[in-house]
């Protein structure tokens, strides 16, 4: 019935006449059921822009359960209950450096052509790896079709966001012929090693390594060369820096400070040098940065980030999460050269 990779672990493979027969021989959980107030209009919009048979969509949903887990975890995300010291100690650890590395050896070869072909260093592309799913380890236990219903039609402040992503999701699933119920992500619905939602897996992902087949979730070079054009899609400038340090002095520095205003606010280090900024790098005066600061624990760090970092958060809208991206894939480098 299924067809699988050499190793056995692709996900689930099957034509459309088999997951209807799957589908109508299986459990009915209706938590999302035609009752449900949001799903009807959903069922049609994928019927008339999709071309999909509605009875086959409801018969999807019929089968997609409520997660209360989910609901929780989406509503306490690390980045808004953590200072920054505690959540670096998350993700840069020993175990992750070394499993980087290791990773690393093993790729070289795929990494190294990423680099060539999509101008994106193996560090950064190892570094959302490593924070994302500890380079495969950890790429989440919901059912993708869970994390996707439960959010689209049962979490109301981002309810069009994650109902979009579920029409993605179904429409990728048919065009790469696996079994919409048979997946596994994260509690957002983010897939494979490096954890794409599933417009992202549209827009971005690629069959790097020419089987015809893209697989993000058991194909490391698949994987590879997807974080990979996804950087380079954004722009990402290779060789350039990332973020530089500052220093701070008198009772001004704090006007500088950008992240109240958002991810794509932006000052020139010349203005900020009139605040009190210092960077500890040669900057252009007329350069225009993002100004932070970080709680260090027994300190407060300043950092200008740069275009990279602007580039990093377009992957996870958290300049804390582009730091330790960043900072993550220094070491890793630091640590393969010695």
């Amino acid at each position: 019935m299924y067809k699988s990779n050499a190793s056995g672990r692709w996900p689930t493979r099957i034509s459309a006449v088999l997951v209807s027969a799957l589908l109508a021989g299986g459990a009915q959980a209706q938590d999302y059921g035609a009752a449900h107030a949001d799903v009807p209009a959903f069922v049609e919009k994928m019927q008339v822009e999709h071309g999909f048979n509605a009875a086959h969509v409801q018969q999807v949903l019929d089968q997609a359960v409520r997660q209360e887990a989910i609901l929780k975890a989406i509503a306490r995300p690390a980045e808004r209950v953590k200072p920054w010291h505690e959540y670096r100690a998350i993700f840069i650890t020993d175990k992750r450096i070394e499993g980087g590395v290791a990773f690393w050896n093993k790729h070289a070869e795929t990494l190294a052509r990423a680099e060539k072909e999509y101008g994106v260093e193996p560090e950064i592309i190892l570094a959302i790896m490593g924070v994302e799913t500890s380079y495969g380890g950890n790429m989440g236990s919901y059912r993708v079709i869970d994390a996707l219903t439960t959010l689209g039609f049962d979490y109301p402040p981002r309810a069009d966001f994650f109902r979009r992503q579920l029409e993605s999701y179904l429409v990728l699933t048919r065009e790469q012929q696996m079994d919409p119920l048979a997946l596994k992500g994260s509690y957002a619905g983010a897939m494979g090693y490096g954890q794409f939602i599933p417009s992202s897996y549209q827009a971005f992902a690629v069959d790097f390594d020419g089987d015809g087949v893209v697989d993000i979730w058991n194909n490391p070079v698949d994987a590879i060369g997807s974080v990979a054009n996804y950087f380079h899609q954004h722009k990402w400038q290779h060789g350039a820096d990332v973020a530089v340090a500052a220093d701070v002095t008198g009772n001004t520095f704090a006007e500088g400070i950008t992240l109240e205003q958002g991810l794509e606010a932006r000052k020139m280090v010349g203005e900020l040098r009139k605040l009190g900024w210092t960077p500890r790098e040669t900057l252009d005066e007329d350069r225009e940065v993002m100004a932070f600061e970080f709680d260090a624990g027994e300190q407060m760090q300043y950092w200008l980030g740069l275009d990279n970092l602007h580039v990093i958060t377009r992957y996870n809208r958290s300049v804390m999460y582009a730091m330790v991206v960043h900072q993550l894939a220094d070491l890793l480098r630091e640590a393969r050269q010695e």
